[in-house]
């Protein structure tokens, strides 16, 4: 084995991995190499499996989500078997626990009260920002595609929304060391994200007059063929909850407002996980079918009742 350090081995890595997978996903692996890995193994010329679980434990402590600990983990993972595959390290089964985990906070929701409070002004005072939010509560769409929408990507006559693109800023450390952004126009990161969404009557309706004065090409929030960018559009949505005095809640919670409002009309769990372009339909059902103890009752009737029909049918 030659006696590499892990600095040498990632930046062999980060030339080969960007040739194969997106910018704004070598971006997600960079950032996490160089804030958390880096910093911590430079210098070493093996990793064992106590160095990686005593990492996981140092991010915790920190404050860091087990999210961002386990994807630092499948980072520092990827690079050591890249050493492996050329005799540089060799690569050992880890087995790495994490500690448990602090109880979620509950998703923020609009109650329905203030979605149609923010939906009637919206309706009122007409942008096309304002455009956009109203979109996203109809849709479910992420901030990064309604960004990325353009009138293209509507059907007025199928009503019909097309996602197939999406607009981010991600950051990545050059060779001089500065850290730098740029925004990236690219395609949704899974399979099932691009998706064709239906829209409402009276959302086609707004639709219909802005198109017509438009250039399909040109981005829906902008109408140019330069995107808003997310970090833009955010702080657009977070002046419009001050001035209207609503309670603060990050963009995201569109989205989850739209996927409990179907859910809570009932709309089934396959449908909803299809508009959203979750990739699995568990994930729509961990996030948002929580029944509560009315609906757990309601069940527990509904089998005893089935249970009496039977004995009375003998």
């Amino acid at each position: 084995m030659e006696s590499i350090t892990f600095e040498e081995i990632y930046k062999a890595w980060k030339s080969e991995k960007a040739l194969f997978v997106k910018e704004s996903s070598m971006a997600t692996y960079t950032m996490l190499a160089e804030k958390h890995l880096l910093p911590v193994f430079r210098n070493a010329t093996e990793i064992s499996e106590a160095d990686g679980q005593a990492l996981i434990i140092r991010m915790i402590e920190q404050g860091l989500s087990h999210k961002t600990a386990e994807d630092a983990i499948i980072v520092l993972r990827m690079i050591i078997r890249f050493a492996d595959k050329r005799n540089w390290w060799r690569m050992r089964p880890w087995d790495l626990k994490y500690p448990p985990r602090r109880n979620k906070p509950g998703l923020t929701v609009l109650s329905p009260q203030t979605q149609r409070q923010l939906m009637k002004y919206l309706s009122a005072h007409y942008t096309l920002r304002n455009l956009g939010i109203q979109i996203c509560l109809n849709t479910g769409i992420r901030i990064g595609e309604i960004c990325g929408l353009r009138w293209s990507d509507i059907n007025l006559q199928e009503r019909t929304i097309s996602i197939s693109r999406t607009v981010s800023r991600v950051y990545s450390q050059g060779e001089d060391g500065e850290r730098r952004s740029v925004i990236i126009i690219g395609t949704p990161k899974t399979e099932s994200s691009f998706r064709v969404i239906p829209i409402s009557g009276k959302l086609a309706k707004l639709l219909e007059s802005p198109m017509r004065h438009s250039d399909k090409d040109n981005y829906v929030l902008s109408n140019k063929s330069d995107p808003v960018e997310p970090r833009s559009y955010r702080e657009h949505f977070n002046r419009l909850l001050r001035e209207l005095g609503l309670p603060h809640i990050n963009f995201h919670s569109l989205r989850h407002t739209f996927a409990t409002r179907c859910i809570e009309s009932h709309c089934d769990v396959k449908t909803v996980s299809s508009i959203l372009g979750h990739s699995d339909v568990s994930t729509t059902l961990n996030v948002y079918v929580h029944p509560n103890m009315d609906h757990k009752r309601k069940c527990i009737d509904q089998m005893l009742r089935a249970l009496d029909r039977g004995d009375s049918s003998r």
